[in-house]
């Protein structure tokens, strides 16, 4: 019985309509008024409580003939929320709103206001910890969040959500990137059509998540923003939490301040200008330019050089592996150490401000932008300026003018990409996903392979265009020499041909000599004779496979060699693509010549 599968209209709690609600373990519909609020209800506990829908494995069955669909729950499950305490509260909850409605209905305004006042609260710290006994476990189950708190955070103060909701999903969302510029944990970023995804390895765990462009907003109207809102509010529970250990973690303040130098540069006269005065603290803390403030003020003293002890059953090469592993990893988080950038104002400011505060550089933009400006464009120790333009009127020399593009890809490279590539007005190379790790057999366009290269410490770049440029010189050359050509091969084939028949003539004149040539001796090659005892004994073991396994392994090869035609036939229209692209480059040249 206690895995019997039940629709959540009527689950047993208090509130039912009795006799009209059918019963049974494969309860299917009731829609009455009282149910019909039940329903909310239990669908709202189950976000809470983590409890999933169950797809029954003969759901006709279940559903009594009936092909509608339907939600389906375990009896186990729904039981299991008899005895959550905040059921109470979702009832007083429900009398408060039929008061209030009540209260409004009879202009009763002092009774709104006591009501109001008085208005039942509930908490959700005990199912946080009742869902996630250690840390890690918060960590491992806080993509999630995150992404559904950023997605919040950007929406307009519209009817759709509560406003209260939006601005604790932004503070949310800015203490956690601050923490992650703090300890400088981001590792890939990847700019896709859905919006920017982010990976931070936190306390040794991957966290990915994705945040929104920053365009106006069309709500959609088949999203219903009620369950939407319902995790939310329990997301919101558990990154808090969570947000409170990982700055403690790092010894800094939470609520975050920011550090008391860094709050002088930023005059209090630049606040009044840009917000009021219960949201400067947000904007100064949203502009992701300064450090914050610490329980205990860090003393500057030298790096100690800690021992290193080898782990039990690690091998002298498994622990270089490990050791050169952590100093590019100590090298990537340093990446932008000594560059100060400037941001423009047709470039998105907070993804690239973010990006390369996590990698130590530092970065400012127009005052008159945004607040949190520590420099001005016309400082001289800029190294980068980050532009969208395909031209820039006036340039500063010693200055590198760059595209965005640049610094997502010098972070998912590990290393700064050449500057040429991304220069204002230059068509930009592909950019590419993080997230993908190539196999064996799989295509790998030339781009990743140039990369990869790089890392390295080869230089791919200068020596394919030095064979670009040798090829077209010398396919100029060849086509000069084949005019000249074409004119002595009319009279070098007429001399062949009386050759040839002087040749024919005199042969037939002479005896064929008779000739014993000796024989050579053959050597066996060992390698195609051991290629042969594999494949040999590779047959005979697929022979020897049953009936079910060498279905199995049928399967596995052809999915195998499928992998193969995908690579092959991407390689192909990737030379295709290559060759229409050279072609193209020759007739502009013969144009301008």
């Amino acid at each position: 019985m206690g895995s019997r599968v039940l629709c959540p209209a009527c689950p047993g709690l208090s509130g039912c309509c009795g006799s009209r609600c059918p019963r049974g373990g494969s309860t299917v519909g009731c829609y009455s008024p009282s149910c019909l609020t039940l329903i909310t209800t239990t669908r709202r506990l189950c976000i809470l409580k983590g409890i999933y829908p169950h797809e029954p494995k003969h759901k006709k069955k279940v559903n009594k003939g009936s092909t509608a669909p339907r939600t389906f729950y375990l009896l186990k499950d729904i039981k299991f929320l008899l005895h959550e305490p905040i059921v109470n509260k979702f009832r007083e909850y429900k009398v408060f709103v039929r008061k209030l409605r009540k209260a409004y209905g009879k202009s009763e305004w002092s009774t709104v206001d006591r009501l109001k006042d008085n208005k039942p609260t509930y908490k959700l710290d005990h199912i946080v910890k009742e869902r996630y006994p250690t840390f890690v476990d918060a960590l491992r189950d806080l993509d999630d969040a995150l992404s559904m708190c950023f997605l919040f955070s950007t929406f307009p103060r519209t009817g759709k959500c509560h406003v209260q909701t939006i601005q604790l999903c932004r503070r949310l969302a800015v203490e956690f990137l601050n923490y992650v510029i703090a300890s400088r944990s981001l590792r890939k970023v990847f700019l896709s059509i859905k919006g920017i995804y982010y990976q931070a390895e936190v306390l040794g765990q991957p966290v990915t998540w994705i945040t929104p462009y920053t365009f106006a907003h069309d709500h959609p109207t088949d999203v219903d923003y009620r369950v939407m809102a319902t995790f939310t509010e329990f997301y919101t529970t558990l990154l808090g939490f969570v947000n409170f250990r990982l700055y403690q973690s790092l010894n800094l303040l939470y609520p975050p301040k920011i550090d008391g130098q860094a709050d002088v540069e930023l005059k209090p006269a630049e606040g009044k200008e840009y917000a009021m005065d219960s949201e400067s603290y947000l904007e100064k803390l949203s502009a992701l330019s300064s450090s914050l403030a610490r329980v205990v003020a860090p003393t500057h003293e030298e790096e100690v050089e800690l021992d290193e002890f080898p782990v039990e059953g690690e091998t002298a090469e498994q622990m270089d592996a490990r050791k050169k592993e952590q100093e590019a990893l100590e090298k990537h988080k340093k990446l932008f150490e000594g560059l100060r950038f400037f941001l423009n104002r047709e470039v998105p400011r907070e993804p690239l401000a973010f990006v390369i505060r996590c990698f130590g550089g530092q970065v400012s933009w127009d005052k008159s932008l945004c607040i949190g400006a520590t420099y001005d464009v016309s400082d001289p120790s800029i190294t980068h300026q980050i532009v969208d333009r395909p031209q820039v009127q006036q340039q500063v020399v010693g200055r590198y003018y760059l595209q965005p593009q640049w610094v997502f890809d010098s972070v998912n490279a590990k290393l700064c990409l050449p500057v040429a590539d991304y220069f204002p007005g230059v068509l930009l190379p592909p950019h590419l996903s993080p997230f993908v790790t190539e196999q064996e057999g799989d295509y790998i366009p030339p781009e990743k392979l140039k990369l990869l290269a790089m890392q390295r410490g080869e230089e791919p770049g200068d020596a394919n265009e030095e064979s670009e440029e040798e090829e077209e010189e010398e396919e100029e050359d060849s086509n000069d020499k084949e005019e000249e050509e074409e004119e002595d091969e009319s009279e070098k084939e007429e001399e062949m041909k009386l050759k040839k028949l002087e040749e024919q003539k005199t042969q037939s004149n002479k005896a064929l000599p008779v000739t014993v040539t000796a024989g050579k001796l053959r050597l066996e090659d060992k390698q195609r004779l051991e290629q042969e005892q594999q494949s040999e004994e590779k047959r005979l073991a697929i022979m020897m496979m049953k009936k079910r396994e060498k279905y199995l392994y049928k399967k596995i090869m052809f999915g195998k060699k499928r992998k193969v035609r995908e690579a092959n036939k991407l390689a192909a229209k990737r030379k295709a693509h290559d060759a229409a692209v050279k072609e193209k480059k020759k007739s502009k040249k013969a144009q301008r010549a």
